[in-house]
């Protein structure tokens, strides 16, 4: 049986200096985050002549375009989670390394170093919003990367010839069970008018995953003197930039108005099922909505909904996502409108974690890792 069994590599320019990942993406459980671990190679005649090897776990927030960064100002700023000399080592290799930094190290030999990182508790997801279609640059949002370079200190301006940089993600899948259905009930009375009107809103279940179809049930009872003319229902995404006290935004991803069944005369009912469905697709020129943390040449999806532990555990970095149905009637001009809004999660579904076996011993080092040259981050297929 053959399986492919993937390794993340990627070279400073001067080739000195590699950084090896089984992976990229690390999921945050609320109870904790899976540890970053690889290892990092290193050219022995490099380091011989007194270099001192730093590696970092970083996360970057850029709040504004990089295009306006003129005259030394900068919109990002780099919190370092953690800052580890690796070379001239300062404490001993750990014995508890994965399978494959196990591997790695035999293969790659004395001069491959593992690694281990562990994210903070209250660690930010990733989250990029997406940019206009004019605006080039690096778009704003969180992200992570892990960093290796030669440098005096932890602090000392790195060259880009000796530096490796890869980015990774940090996020979060849905929990595997539902919880309660949202329902909720708005009625609105009338100065002068006798009565009142009441909308009820109710949705299938609180949890979706993305590319499911929202199936808003809708009804309202008029017992006032008014006419309903039309209904309208959209999904709004909320985001919630922590750093800034204003930073709160709304944006409708998806909307359906419609009049089937109006007016709604006073006295009479109607009960109805509307269905939405966010999506990228009809929203990719759409500036500033919120999308899952990119790695290059990945397809971005819509945001996840942030889960938090407690509503105050709220990194300083973070950008907080949330998700809600809102229905509106339409009374008229002089009347106004009723409204109701519901939250719900979007998330992706854990995938099915299978067991992957490590390659087979009896394979050459050169037909486990295959230098790509040319490509920054390389997928590098392990096959067993």
């Amino acid at each position: 049986m053959v399986v492919n069994f993937k390794v993340f590599k990627k070279s400073s320019p001067n080739g000195k200096i590699s950084v090896y990942l089984g992976k990229r993406d690390f999921i945050d459980y609320l109870s904790g985050v899976e540890p970053v671990d690889g290892v990092i190679l290193l050219d022995q005649e490099y380091v011989d002549g007194g270099r001192i090897v730093w590696a970092q776990l970083i996360c970057s927030f850029r709040y504004g375009r990089e295009e306006d960064e003129v005259m030394g100002l900068n919109f990002q700023k780099d919190l370092y989670l953690v800052s580890e000399q690796i070379y001239p080592p300062t404490k001993k290799m750990e014995a508890n390394l994965t399978r494959l930094q196990e591997r790695l190290v035999r293969k790659l030999g004395a001069n491959a170093i593992p690694f281990t990182f562990t994210f903070p508790q209250s660690a930010p997801s990733s989250v990029t919003l997406q940019p206009g279609p004019d605006e080039a640059g690096e778009p704003c949002g969180v992200s992570y990367c892990v960093k290796v370079y030669s440098g005096e200190s932890e602090t000392d301006v790195t060259h880009k010839r000796s530096t490796v940089s890869l980015g990774i993600r940090k996020i979060q899948y849905a929990p595997t069970k539902q919880g309660r259905q949202p329902c909720t009930v708005v009625r609105k009375d009338f100065l002068l008018s006798p009565g009142e009107l009441e909308l009820e809103v109710t949705l299938d279940k609180q949890l979706y995953h993305h590319g499911e179809r929202i199936a808003v049930n809708v009804c309202v009872r008029n017992n006032s003197n008014k006419v309903v003319k039309k209904i309208k229902a959209l999904v709004q995404q909320g985001i919630d930039v922590v750093i800034f006290q204003n930073g709160q935004f709304r944006t409708v991803i998806d909307a359906v108005e419609t009049q089937d069944g109006c007016p709604i005369n006073p006295g009479s009912n109607l009960q109805k099922v509307i269905y939405l469905k966010p999506e990228l697709e009809n929203n990719k020129h759409r500036r500033g909505i919120a999308l899952d943390g990119r790695l290059k040449r990945e397809d971005g999806e819509l945001a996840s909904s942030t889960l938090l532990t407690s509503p105050d555990v709220r990194d300083s970095f973070g950008i907080v996502v949330s998700y809600a149905v809102k229905v509106k009637l339409y009374l008229g001009a002089l009347a106004g409108e009723l409204s109701a809004e519901l939250p719900f999660i979007l998330m992706q579904p854990k995938p099915s974690e299978r067991v992957k076996p490590m390659p087979s011993e009896s394979l050459a080092f050169e037909e486990l890792i295959q230098e790509e040259k040319g490509n920054e981050d390389a997928n590098l297929p392990l096959k067993a």
